[in-house]
């Protein structure tokens, strides 16, 4: 009798530990938002390594912190502050540690004209990446969330945590000293 509810029983085998099945649900939800996060990170630092190093630290402390996601269906927004405060504190280091920008040659002045149309643009790219440099962490980060990530007012505010107001006010004081900046003698 006994052997005959065994056969009709199903072995189960031990289950995963809920940590590591937590672990894996996680991992899984950062694989998927890794390329963004990072896209974000070098667009708002303009360095390879440092968006890698911004990304790698900011899923660390979403991993620390994960208990404080309350809404898994706003993930998206809360791995963005999370990222972007990592960023924030880079750009901040940079500052204070006197890191700037590395002028290179005119190189459109041997450029032959073939190959001119390719000088102009990257040209044009450089100096709006030394006027976006120019800008206070804070400013430059909603200037490339708005515009590089396209987010509205609001989504800006909500993910770096202040008012929409001041994010219109910061965008308003970037785009003045952005507009000087290219405009001005160089």
């Amino acid at each position: 009798m006994s052997q005959t509810l065994l056969e009709g029983m199903v072995v189960v085998e031990p289950a995963a530990s809920a940590a590591s099945l937590e672990a894996e649900a996680f991992s899984s939800l950062m694989v998927a938002h890794v390329d963004r996060a990072y896209r974000l990170a070098w667009a708002i630092l303009g360095d390879d390594d440092e968006a890698q190093d911004a990304t790698q630290e900011a899923f660390i402390k979403a991993w620390r912190n994960r208990g404080s996601l309350r809404d898994p269906a706003r993930l998206d927004a809360w791995l963005s502050r999370i990222l972007v405060n990592s960023c924030r504190d880079r750009l901040r280091t940079r500052t204070r540690s006197g890191a700037r920008l590395v002028e290179l040659d005119d190189l459109h002045t041997r450029a032959d004209e073939s190959t001119a149309g390719h000088f102009d643009r990257a040209s044009t790219r450089d100096e709006l990446d030394r006027a976006l440099a120019s800008l206070d962490p804070d400013h430059r980060i909603v200037v490339i969330l708005r515009f590089w990530a396209d987010l509205t007012v609001d989504d800006i505010a909500d993910r770096i945590g202040v008012p929409a107001g001041t994010v219109k006010s910061r965008l308003h004081h970037s785009m003045r000293s952005l507009r000087s900046y290219l405009e001005g003698p160089r």
